[in-house]
């Protein structure tokens, strides 16, 4: 994990975790960059759950209800969908590390959506560096009068370490249907074509903690990587 998070680029996309060496450059994402603009009004809410995206195939592995029982539910607009490719690996300790993945995911994108980091669900699944440097991008988003509107899918979940309570886990996402929108004009950024643009590895850090969920505490991102190609 030499490199640090990305959130912050000023690239096209929505996306690209923050970099500790470059907090000071906007978190949020360029709409002027990305060419032509439409017109799109702001989504209701729906319910982040773990089955996000609708099919079998997209689903993201599932914790019971005991598992998340307590658990701070996550509200999304109804115009932010994440997808997360990949059912049960049958472990239940690996099932949970990536149900929990998903959820702080999802927590950073209510953050964005609700306009607050006071929400439950970005203290339960985020935690140490990986929460103060989200914190900071989502301000970005703040800072800009954006949002972000479209889908966004996850794939390529790997698992490369676990032991004694701490895992790192590897993924990518894809964001090529993903869009800036401005809060005041409704208007979106245009689409690219370039998947150095919209591709994005994820290499994170998770520690379990005394309620039993694995906490996001470290992440590095990277735009463009050969690792989603």
């Amino acid at each position: 994990m030499s490199e640090p998070l990305s959130y912050g680029e000023p690239t096209l996309k929505r996306r690209s975790l923050p970099v500790a060496a470059a907090l000071t450059t906007t978190a949020a994402l360029l709409l002027t960059a990305c060419g032509g603009e439409v017109d799109k009004s702001r989504g209701s809410d729906k319910t982040a759950g773990a089955d996000q995206g609708g099919t079998e195939e997209s689903a993201s592995p599932s914790a019971s209800g005991s598992e998340t029982a307590g658990r701070p539910k996550i509200t999304l607009a109804e115009d932010m969908e994440n997808v997360f490719e990949g059912g049960k690996t049958g472990d239940p300790v690996k099932d949970a590390i990536l149900y929990d993945n998903t959820q702080a995911v999802s927590a950073m994108d209510e953050a964005i959506y609700t306009r607050s980091l006071q929400k439950p669900s970005f203290g339960t699944y985020l935690a140490d560096d990986a929460a103060r440097d989200a914190a900071v991008w989502v301000q970005g988003f703040y800072n800009d009068g954006i949002t972000w509107t479209g889908k966004v899918r996850y794939f390529d979940h790997e698992i490369t370490s676990l032991k004694k309570g701490a895992a790192t886990l590897t993924y990518c996402s894809d964001e090529s249907k993903s869009f800036n929108k401005n809060l005041k004009t409704g208007k979106t950024s245009g689409a690219v074509s370039d998947p150095d643009d919209y591709m994005v590895f994820y290499n994170t850090r998770l520690q379990k903690d005394a309620e039993g969920i694995w906490q996001t505490t470290g992440l590095i991102s990277k735009r463009g990587a050969s690792q989603c190609q």
